[in-house]
């Protein structure tokens, strides 16, 4: 089966409404579905809920869909310099639940996986665990994790074979991969589409029964979220 779509705005035609929730995959500004995002924009669909490690940086990734107020809630790990997200959740603007960026990446592998709950020392005796079941297991305690899941995953991917087979490359894999997998319906924007075979098996990160529309992206910005240096000695 072929799984190739021409552009962005053909491979999420028919998939987005208001109130659904989106898994947006990458990790900081790596792996972003940078193509996919200004089509959602441009959809003008609102109340959504996204899933995501990060929320972008200003101007960049799932900043754009904050700026046009059509997120609601976001279930993230990490703020870090996004200043308008920042300023929304402050102002009441926009719902928050953060994550230990562990757990978070728990929990969407744990939809994937067909597990509803899974017990966690992480965020024990902190406001993480407020709210939330908790148990012993050999004497220590333990909170509870209920799984996420999603009608849509948007990820970024550096090659696929046209049967959906992907291959990431280095950080790209945090998240991409397990979204693919706890999602109703998952898109992915690829650098290089090549032909079936050509992925070695091994090189296989997330085989194409998870994937359901390919498309070649047409924005491959690559940002450095926060860049340091230091003069050269002399």
């Amino acid at each position: 089966m072929n799984k190739i779509f021409e552009s962005p705005r053909a491979a999420l035609e028919g998939l987005l409404r208001d109130g659904m929730t989106i898994m947006s995959g990458g990790f900081g500004l790596v792996g972003n579905p940078e193509s996919l995002i200004p089509e959602i924009k441009a959809s003008r669909v609102k109340d959504l809920t996204v899933i995501s490690n990060n929320a972008g940086a200003d101007g960049f990734g799932l900043w754009q869909l904050l700026e046009t107020r059509q997120i609601r809630k976001m279930i993230s790990s990490y703020i870090g310099e996004n200043r308008l997200f920042e300023q929304q959740y402050l102002a009441g603007e926009l719902e928050l639940e953060l994550n230990p960026q562990g757990t978070l990446a728990e929990r969407i592998r744990a939809g994937g996986a067909g597990i509803p709950a899974f017990y966690t020392a992480t965020g024990v005796g902190t406001v993480v665990a407020e709210g939330k079941p908790q148990e012993e297991f050999d004497g220590k305690p333990y909170v509870r994790e209920r799984w996420l899941r999603a009608d849509l995953a948007i990820i970024k991917a550096w090659r696929a074979d046209p049967e959906g087979n992907l291959q990431f490359r280095k950080t790209a894999r945090n998240f991409n991969p397990i979204m693919a997998a706890a999602s109703e319906m998952t898109v992915v924007e690829v650098e290089e589409i090549v032909a079936v075979g050509e992925i070695p098996t091994d090189c296989v990160h997330t085989p194409g029964i998870y994937v359901d529309r390919i498309v070649r992206s047409t924005i491959n910005e690559k940002r450095v979220e926060f860049r340091t240096v230091r003069e050269r000695q002399i």
